[in-house]
């Protein structure tokens, strides 16, 4: 079971799903909340062989074929990126496809992926506890391929459930949110974020560093702590960029390199205002005034990148520019 699954947010939220009944839920909220383990968790418990109030018993066949991703009575649909990402095997011939090169793995959930998983619905389950079909993320089905999973949803076979999982709820159809019960994620408290983190281990500083740097979001943070002095680096990221150091979004996804430029401008365009800043220290921050316009200037560009990170045309180019522009933002006089 994943870390997340044991933080208190994600157990008071299934307890509290777990004591209602229906047939198909959509869970929503920010990202980065824990929207998948909560869904997982979800189908682990009404699957189980020994489900208690609290979840899934962790120990039955049934909780071991899940962890393997081998549950006969468990239907999982993602992008074949996210399954390929999260480990779980993709149908022999979309693997096939992949390995001889025909395509790449999709980035949205297959038509013919959710076709599957609807004549898995109508079939008798084989363990005696139901099926169920877990979609995440859920805006990542096509107009075609959320319109034949709706018509399940509106007549579903007697022992199936679905739990729909989004950080994007407003990108589905109205027609497939209205089908569903929804429960949208709480976020957690600070407190209780902290005492996680140093549960798995961080340091105290470290860890309300780098959930300032995550935007509140535990899971997020964790994964910055991976990285090595990932407090520290976070903390010399605005002094990097203004010195134009293209190492310090070295090695980072495009998109991921995005995000943490819009988070720093973001922070200094906040503190021009007034405001404090969420994401960095302020201290961390340039301690004098930046040119407004300058700020201006460099967020268009970013939000101008976050809609083509996906497909650059040269992933090192795209960095350097980013690096550039941030320099020159960073370095501009009020």
């Amino acid at each position: 079971m994943s870390t997340t699954l044991q933080a208190p947010w994600i157990a008071d939220q299934l307890q509290a799903l777990l004591a209602q009944r229906g047939h198909a839920w959509l869970l929503q909220g920010p990202s980065g909340l824990g929207q998948f383990d909560l869904a997982l968790a979800l189908v682990r418990a009404w699957l189980c062989d020994a489900p208690t109030p609290q979840g899934a018993c962790g120990q039955c066949a049934s909780c071991h074929a899940i962890d393997v991703h081998t549950h006969t009575d468990l239907a999982v649909l993602m992008p074949e990126t996210e399954m390929i990402a999260r480990g779980w095997p993709l149908p022999e011939k979309a693997q096939a496809d992949i390995d001889d090169k025909k395509r790449k793995p999709s980035k949205e959930i297959r038509v013919d992926a959710l076709r599957d998983a609807i004549e898995f619905a109508q079939r008798t389950s084989g363990r005696g506890r139901g099926k169920a079909v877990l979609v995440y993320p859920a805006e990542r089905m096509n107009h075609v391929a959320a319109n034949a999973l709706l018509k399940t949803l509106e007549e579903p076979p007697g022992d199936v459930r679905f739990v729909l999982a989004t950080d994007a709820a407003h990108l589905l159809l109205p027609t497939i949110r209205s089908r569903c019960l929804g429960h949208t994620l709480t976020w957690p408290a600070e407190p209780d974020a902290l005492r996680w983190l140093a549960a798995a281990g961080l340091a105290e500083g470290d860890a309300a560093a780098l959930l300032r740097a995550a935007g509140g979001r535990p899971a997020e943070a964790l994964a910055l702590a991976e990285a090595k002095d990932g407090a520290r680096q976070w903390a010399l990221l605005p002094r990097a960029l203004g010195a134009g150091d293209v190492s310090a979004l070295a090695g980072l996804p495009l998109p991921e390199a995005v995000a943490r430029l819009q988070k720093l401008c973001h922070d200094l365009m906040a503190v021009q205002a007034g405001a404090a800043p969420r994401f960095f220290a302020a201290a961390d921050l340039p301690q004098r005034p930046l040119a407004a316009a300058a700020l201006a200037r460099w967020w268009a560009q970013l939000g101008q990148a976050a809609r083509t990170a996906e497909h650059p045309l040269n992933a090192g180019l795209a960095t350097e520019f980013l690096v550039s522009a941030a320099r020159q933002a960073l370095n501009s006089k009020a």
